[in-house]
């Protein structure tokens, strides 16, 4: 964020020199207000570019194995522009490589999902997922697995078989 910041000024103040460099070479002809219309014009469009970038670099430097899942799209009625293309906020990713399975139970995946925001801490949290049976259950305190690998206490959530954490998270890796 700090570094955010500093492009943006940067993108400020070299517009901004850059308009009173054409002014002193026109001699004064342009219009005083515009140099610093021209530093907040860069700001802004610099602070737009790095909102709707975020996404495509944030996707970019994930490891190997990671696979986008569900993604968020944010509207605010303090960035205007947001309403003609909403920008992706954050995001959820399913670690394929970290996919456990017991040999009893194939149909059953313990999977690591990994929440991404533009201004938040990435968080991972580990989540079962029922494959045969389109469920899923929050890996908690107090879920047990037992010897033949059957899983014990867990609180099982319908979920839609279109749903993409579910799909995702039973595709093969």
């Amino acid at each position: 964020m700090f570094f955010e910041l500093i492009g943006t000024i940067f993108a400020g103040a070299a517009a901004a020199l850059l308009l009173w460099a054409l002014n002193r070479t026109l001699k004064g002809r342009l219009p005083k207000w515009l140099i610093p219309a021209s530093a907040g014009a860069a700001m802004l469009a610099a602070t737009i570019s790095s909102e709707y970038g975020w996404y495509a670099r944030t996707v970019a430097t994930m490891p190997e194995g990671m696979v986008v899942a569900r993604t968020v799209e944010e509207t605010a009625f303090y960035r205007p522009w947001t309403y003609a293309a909403p920008f992706i906020s954050r995001y959820v990713a399913v670690d394929q490589q970290s996919t456990r399975t017991h040999p009893n139970h194939p149909d059953q995946r313990l999977v690591d999902l990994v929440f991404y925001g533009r201004w938040t801490r990435t968080a991972k949290v580990p989540m079962l997922f029922d494959c045969a049976e389109n469920q899923r259950a929050d890996v908690v305190d107090g879920i047990e697995f037992g010897d033949g690998g059957e899983v014990v206490n867990a609180q099982w959530f319908a979920v839609d078989p279109a749903d993409p954490l579910l799909t995702t998270a039973c595709e093969e890796a």
